[in-house]
């Protein structure tokens, strides 16, 4: 089980701030984001999905993992 917290715009799109997930790995978790959540389709692909802080790829395992953050492009400086 993982909390993932949502951001910004990715917020906005999930239409919530935060959800309990049960996937076994993040490819499985963005696919399950987009199914629950299709107006995250569009966006998550530009996204950063930071596992425990640390961002990663769709094969990574989240058996171990406690967070997951969803953090859209941000602009500024």
């Amino acid at each position: 089980m993982i909390e993932v917290r949502y951001f910004a715009a990715a917020r906005h799109a999930a239409g919530v701030a935060c959800e309990t997930r049960h996937e076994s790995t993040v490819g499985e978790m963005r696919a399950a984001m987009v199914r629950d959540h299709p107006a995250l389709e569009r966006l998550l692909g530009h996204c950063a999905l930071l596992v425990d802080g640390t961002r990663r790829e769709d094969g990574h395992t989240l058996d171990q993992a406690v967070t997951a953050d969803v953090l859209p492009p941000f602009a500024g400086g």
